[in-house]
């Protein structure tokens, strides 16, 4: 079966006729990322999180994309987003509007995203698959937050990464106390 022939059964009510939840505080920016699946995936977490805004940069995928409706379900059809060429276009963006920007990125002096105080509103920034954020991309931002590794790998698939950051943020805010729609 084709996901074609499923989309009819993952349709949902347009985003005109919902009362949508408030959105949380958080803006994220896709620097590059090379697999629409994991964009899709992105989309749909942060559509679970009530993410305020994506910024899709570079080679980001964004729609209209098949593999990107594939993994997202729909979610970005809920979720607002904005496209820029260029990731230093974005990050001007949200500084602009006073939102600080942090790099997810394994890097010498970023912190533990379990040690470091989430303020709102704040951007969260996750690159490329393989070379990561640049680092005249990452040194641009305000700070950097990394997830602590255990194993022999030093990093983990940039989906499960949004993931981990995303629902800490909210645990740290106190976001998941209330009861889900």
């Amino acid at each position: 079966m084709r996901f074609e022939d499923l989309e009819p059964h993952y349709r949902m009510v347009p985003r005109d006729k919902l009362d949508l939840p408030p959105r949380n505080p958080v803006h994220v920016i896709l620097d590059n990322i090379r697999s629409a699946f994991n964009t899709g995936s992105i989309f749909r977490t942060a559509d679970g999180g009530a993410v305020e805004h994506i910024y899709l940069c570079g080679m980001t995928a964004h729609p209209p994309n098949a593999k990107l409706a594939k993994t997202a379900l729909g979610a970005f059809d809920y979720v607002p987003w904005t496209y820029f060429e260029k990731t230093e276009d974005a990050i001007r963006h949200v500084r602009d509007r006073g939102i600080p920007v942090l790099a997810v990125e394994t890097t010498p002096t970023a912190v533990s995203v379990y040690d470091y105080p989430w303020q709102q509103p704040v951007a969260i920034m996750f690159g490329n698959e393989v070379t990561g954020i640049l680092p005249e991309i990452w040194q641009s931002c305000d700070g950097c937050v990394r997830i602590p590794m255990c194993g022999f790998k030093n990093s983990m698939n940039v989906a499960t990464a949004f993931g981990i950051v995303l629902y800490e943020i909210l645990r740290s805010w106190g976001a998941l106390s209330s009861p889900s729609r």
